[in-house]
Order: structure tokens, then sequence, then C-alpha cells
């Protein structure tokens, strides 16, 4: 309904586009988990601090665990996120699957 009018409205149909992956990796998304060796920030500690996929077509989103849990999505995909995150090698990636 159009709240101007309160007439009746209908909407143009249009046809959805179809959108295919742009496929950076063949064997599908990968399951890793982010790996700090010495704790730059003095925040998260060492270990295990994050766990990620990496998308086929590279983007990647990684979920930080804890008393706020948070979930980030990199479409620039892993060196952007290790840019950031991996403190110039202090902090690594560990993949999971093979």
């Amino acid at each position: 309904m159009d709240e101007i009018s309160g007439r009746t409205t209908t909407l143009p149909r249009t046809i959805p586009r179809r959108r295919h992956l742009k496929v950076a990796n063949k064997s599908g998304p990968r399951c890793f988990q982010l790996v700090r060796h010495v704790d730059v920030s003095g925040v998260s500690g060492t270990g295990v601090v994050a766990e990620g996929v990496e998308w086929t077509d590279g983007t990647v989103a990684l979920h930080w665990g804890g008393r706020y849990p948070t979930t980030t999505i990199w479409p620039d995909g892993i060196d952007a996120l290790l840019t950031i995150h991996g403190h110039n090698g202090a902090t690594t990636i560990q993949w999971l699957d093979g």
C-alpha cells in the first residue's frame, strides 16, 4: 500500500539476476584457526584466539569467541585479515582441512 495515497501499489516485476561465484579455491570452503604466538596488544592472550572460514570466492569470515563473541567478514581475504591481526608474524593461520 502506498503510504501517501492509501492506494494499493504493485511493484514492477523484475527477474532476479543469477550471481555466480568467482571461485578462488575449487576444493570448497576451508576452515582455519587464528593462532597468536605473542600477544602484542595484551588483550587476547596466546594460542587459538579465533576461528574462521575462507569461502570459495576468497572472502573470509572470522569468529572471535569469549565473553563478547564477534564475527567479522573480510571480503579482501586472508591477506587483508593478517594485515590487521597478524602483528608482523606474531599471529598465523593454521588450516584445519587438509
